[in-house]
């Protein structure tokens, strides 16, 4: 015969096991998605209407569930990424080239190393400089659309 404590661990293994039916089909952990520059290099105009050319890069832009952008963006000589106000936390990282940024109207330059930390209510821009691209990597995390 159960007792009760045995009957509300029954019911509460059930409730866990229809809840877990309930939420769909499961998928396994693990596994990875690979992708290289020649498979997401993608022609570009500055964005932000900065102004140039560029070459973009959005890494698993079409993987499922995925709640953060990853990015490598070329800029040619001239162009750039226009000023704007940044809704999230977005990182900024200099892999090479030169360029100059402005956050909340003071200016700065970056170089290979760089990392920079832009803050939601914050704007900024940056601005490539020098002969060669300034390419940089980029990461916050997706709004939900």
């Amino acid at each position: 015969m159960l007792n009760r404590r045995s009957v509300i661990l029954v019911l509460v293994v059930l409730a866990a096991s229809w809840a877990q039916a309930s939420a769909g089909p499961q998928t396994k952990p693990g596994g990875y998605i690979l992708e290289r520059d020649a498979d997401v290099a993608k022609s570009e105009p500055g964005t932000h209407k900065g102004g140039g050319e560029t070459i973009g890069y959005s890494f698993f832009a079409k993987a499922p569930g995925l709640k953060m952008v990853f990015r490598k963006r070329a800029l040619k000589p001239g162009s750039g990424i226009g000023y704007h106000e940044q809704k999230e936390d977005e990182i900024y990282y200099v892999l090479s080239g030169r360029g100059v940024m402005t956050i909340d109207g003071k200016s700065f330059d970056v170089t290979p190393g760089t990392a920079v930390l832009t803050r939601p209510g914050s704007s900024h821009g940056l601005k490539q400089a020098g002969d060669e691209d300034l390419v940089i990597l980029i990461n916050y995390e997706q709004q939900p659309r």
